[in-house]
């Protein structure tokens, strides 16, 4: 299906991630699409993505940035505006599931604010005069640890709960300039980090099995490439009048009857 993103600036945060993660294979797809991405990421792995992407005649930029660093977002905001002259998307992926607990220290705590949701509101915050004259468009890339809680990661719940009020403030603030605004639920999704993850407990394959089993649809996790094409569908003309929801691309983990996982 053609989205008609061919030629679109889109600004996507974290999406120099490991090979698998979901920015980065929302970044193969914008490519697909002939979509322009701009990533800002601190991991210099971008430098590599975006020579990948010019070598298959697709132009991109790459901004190395400390997203936990708001003159460094400017920065990066400016850098790319000055090149392109207009944004057309903004695409806030970057989080990082901390574990800054109860039992963390306030730095760590606000640390991790700063990251998971103070970056969501300065990359738009630059991004906006940009996004008014091209009746642009924002995507966050939300958790369901915002709405079900995880246990010992109060920071990251916290900026994933902010993440879903920015959102829904931002398309009150921004309707009045065609400008949509929504947010993709992840809840178990099967990525390279989560991989380690599961490598680190003990018991990591049976922890893993007790985890898909949970997953209504299918009893499996959701794949990155299922909520790259959800999260383009949505930033898509496709969804020109869609703003202001909560899209969850989850297996029906979230929401559906506990009674459909009985065995």
């Amino acid at each position: 299906m053609d989205l008609n993103l061919k030629n679109k600036i889109v600004v996507i945060t974290g999406a120099a991630g490991i090979r698998g993660s979901i920015g980065e294979t929302m970044l193969r797809q914008l490519v697909e699409e002939g979509a322009i991405p701009a990533i800002i990421d601190r991991n210099a792995r971008g430098f590599e993505y975006v020579k990948e992407i010019q070598d298959q005649g697709v132009d991109a930029i790459f901004c190395q940035t400390n997203l936990a660093d708001p003159i460094q977002i400017e920065n990066a905001i400016k850098t790319i505006a000055t090149k392109y002259g207009r944004i057309d998307v903004v695409i806030n992926n970057v989080g990082v599931n901390d574990g800054a607990g109860l039992d963390a220290s306030y730095e760590e705590f606000m640390e991790s604010l700063k990251l998971n949701l103070v970056s969501y509101f300065m990359i738009v915050k630059h991004a906006v005069p940009y996004l008014k004259e091209s009746k642009g468009n924002i995507l966050n890339i939300g958790s369901k640890v915002a709405l079900t809680g995880q246990g010992g990661t109060s920071g990251y719940a916290a900026a994933k709960g902010g993440v879903l009020g920015l959102t829904r403030e931002w398309a009150v603030d921004l309707i009045q300039y065609s400008i949509r605004v929504n947010a993709i639920i992840i809840a178990e999704s099967w990525t390279p980090a989560y991989d380690n993850w599961i490598k680190t407990l003990e018991n990591g394959e049976a922890k893993l099995k007790a985890i898909v089993e949970k997953i209504p649809l299918e009893n499996r996790m959701t794949t990155p490439v299922e909520i790259a094409n959800t999260s383009l569908f949505t930033i898509s003309n496709l969804s020109s009048h869609t703003t202001g929801q909560f899209i969850f691309c989850d297996g029906g983990y979230v929401h559906l009857d506990r009674s459909l996982l009985s065995q």
